[in-house]
């Protein structure tokens, strides 16, 4: 049984919702899905009319207004059975947010209903061809064209491109970058399928081509030169929140899968929970996966209250989450053999989305130096204090 601190009974009777529906309906069906490279129409339906796409608006506007944690335990329990279903959340949730937050009394009139129910689904469009981390590469570009924009420029690696009603996507206007609200048939907007990726096959990936791609002026999202610093730094936030808590239901799931083929398997013998090598493996992944939700625990509590320190536990969270998750996942294939390299067994799928998992929503060399260079800002900083009261 999973470690349960902290949780108020409402979030522990929603995380055990979350447990039965995904364990249910999202586990049996993940290898299929991964291996069709989609998610069916009909379970995005359903997976919507469960309330789950609206987990980032608030109430009034349609959605479950869920708080971080409660959140973060609905990433977490759907991470645990498929990496693809919980990027829809991640994906649709940064579109979501964005729009909560940013958009204007009409934006948000009209899009927030729609993205609650699932009549809208979001993607977010920001990395391009040499725009990756770098998010100052930023290439796309927007011109003014009377009371509207034409957008022109390439995305790559857009989370549910293929199946997205709505991008939030980033382009240079007057060389300022801006957030643009784009809809899917807008005229000179094309798709492409992005196939044959190593992780999470079935969330969908798809390039965006726009060709003089022609948007209302509605479609600006916040003002000129607030498409970075603000708008998009605050999705991924989100972005690498939910990430964090996919992880550790991805490190619940190499635990599950690694006790029960270490019970029911015998070598030399002895069953391969009694080889103390597999028993190392164990204690590694139950340690992680508890370790990995405290931290996550503690960025949601710090995020609902609005404490600046939210941010770095974020990172935190997601680079000892999703480098955990790796390991774990390695361990999960090696314990299982060569069972754990068959096409048809989850372990193997584990490994393929845990990688993942350490390069979206900030990579994990990106997040080595943010973290140390914290670190070493809190030590400057004691250093400052102490010589202030001496």
């Amino acid at each position: 049984m999973a470690t349960r601190v902290g949780l108020t009974a409402a979030q522990d009777a929603a995380r055990r919702g979350f447990e039965e529906f995904a364990r249910t309906r999202i586990a049996p069906f993940a290898d299929e899905w991964d291996r069709e490279s989609a998610l069916p129409e009909e379970f995005i339906t359903e997976f919507a009319e469960r309330g789950h796409l609206g987990g980032a608006i608030p109430t009034e506007h349609g959605g479950a207004g869920l708080d971080e944690t409660t959140l973060g335990l609905l990433c977490e329990e759907t991470g645990r059975a498929c990496s693809s279903v919980r990027s829809l959340i991640t994906v649709h949730g940064m579109v979501s947010r964005a729009v909560a937050r940013w958009g204007s009394t009409g934006q948000r009139e009209h899009w927030l209903p729609r993205l609650a129910r699932g009549a809208t689904i979001g993607a977010f469009a920001l990395s391009e061809p040499g725009a990756g981390s770098d998010v100052k590469a930023l290439a796309a570009t927007a011109r003014r064209d009377g009371d509207g924009f034409v957008l022109t420029g390439e995305k790559r690696w857009t989370t549910f491109g293929q199946r997205a009603d709505l991008f939030l996507l980033f382009a240079r206007l007057d060389d300022r970058e801006t957030a643009f609200l784009v809809p899917a048939d807008s005229a000179g907007l094309t798709v492409r399928p992005v196939e044959s990726v190593l992780g999470t096959r079935a969330s969908m990936l798809g390039e965006l081509s726009l060709v003089e791609c022609r948007v209302p002026g509605a479609a600006l999202l916040g003002r000129p030169g607030f498409g970075l610093v603000a708008v998009a730094a605050d999705a991924l936030e989100l972005g690498r929140y939910t990430v964090a808590w996919g992880c550790v239901g991805l490190l619940q799931a190499c635990l599950d899968a690694t006790l029960a083929h270490a019970e029911n398997r015998e070598t030399f013998g002895a069953r391969l929970r009694d080889h103390q090598l597999v028993q190392r493996m164990i204690a590694d992944m139950a340690t992680a996966a508890s370790a990995a939700r405290l931290l996550c625990q503690q960025a949601g509590l710090l995020r609902e209250a609005g404490d600046q320190q939210g941010v770095h536990a974020t990172w935190m969270a997601k680079y000892f989450a999703s480098t955990s998750a790796f390991k774990a996942a390695a361990d999960a294939v090696q314990a299982h053999g060569a069972q754990g390299c068959a096409g048809d067994h989850p372990v193997q799928r584990y490994l393929r989305d845990a990688k993942v998992m350490e390069i979206i929503e900030g990579a994990t060399e990106l997040q080595q130096t943010t973290i140390a260079d914290t670190a070493y800002q809190a030590r400057a900083m004691a250093a400052a204090g102490k010589g202030a009261g001496a």
